[in-house]
């Protein structure tokens, strides 16, 4: 059985104390292996309030789960509908930057760097699975498999988005500082990402239908006060709050950077 790395202290504010939240079944996940948990033990900081997973998976259970991927996690997936997702989340973007690179962490189906590159932005993106890489790379924009605090570019960013990816990642106050110094000075952050203070959240939890306990790739469950205080501790600040249209019970966030 592969364990989590568990956390010692709350991995965005680091205090020792934090209660036990509620215990989600991931073993119907699609993405779901026999060697690995079938359960995630969350948690509450005592201090912050945030929520996160007892702990993180190793390299060597993340490539268990990369195993397989999602159908909407695939290059050229739903490309139409997916363009006019895309196309309203970059308006969003457009009374604060029009031009220069954006680079979007987790690329995922590429749809958000393909409609990108249709407003007139230079796409860069970054995706730990390979294949997305190879594909994208095919198709002639520029691409990346290295975790976001290892990439270096030639030239910095117009907009780094994250879409999604914030609450996969194990310390996200280092994503997000990685994500600072790859901004020009001007540039803005767009942030996607389930949120808890929202109304659906709540009728999902209470109804027992709240799929993100069991989401085997999240490490966290972020409220809206709580991700703008993380923003404005690692250089940002919001500027505009919006309602995702990826997934269910999710917020979107513009953010300059300071």
């Amino acid at each position: 059985m592969i364990e989590r790395v568990l956390y010692e202290g709350c991995p965005l504010c680091s205090h020792s104390v934090f209660v036990d939240c509620f215990t989600g079944d991931c073993s119907k996940h699609p993405l779901y292996q026999p060697a690995l948990p079938s359960q995630i033990r969350w948690k509450q900081c005592g201090k912050c309030l945030h929520v996160f997973a007892e702990g993180y998976f190793s390299d060597e259970a993340c490539r268990v789960i990369f195993r397989n991927t999602n159908e909407n996690q695939k290059v050229g997936y739903q490309v139409e509908e997916q363009r006019d997702i895309s196309s309203r989340m970059i308006e969003k973007v457009l009374p604060f930057v029009s031009r220069g690179n954006w680079l979007d962490v987790g690329f995922g189906n590429g749809a958000l760097l393909f409609t990108a590159q249709e407003y007139g932005f230079v796409p860069i993106g970054i995706d730990l699975r390979a294949e997305n890489v190879k594909v994208m790379s095919a198709l002639g924009i520029e691409a990346h498999s290295p975790a976001l605090v290892d990439v270096t570019l030639a030239e910095k960013c117009a907009v780094v988005s994250m879409a999604d990816v914030l609450e996969h990642m194990p310390y996200p106050k280092e994503g997000l500082s990685a994500a600072h110094e790859l901004l020009a000075d001007s540039g803005v952050l767009l942030v996607s990402m389930p949120n808890t203070e929202s109304i659906v959240w709540r009728v999902l939890h209470e109804t027992g239908a709240n799929f993100y306990w069991g989401e085997i790739e999240h490490y966290h469950n972020f409220s809206r006060s709580r991700l703008y205080a993380l923003l404005r501790e690692t250089g940002f600040e919001p500027v505009r709050y919006g309602i995702s249209e990826r997934y269910r019970a999710c917020m979107e966030v513009v953010a300059r950077r300071r």
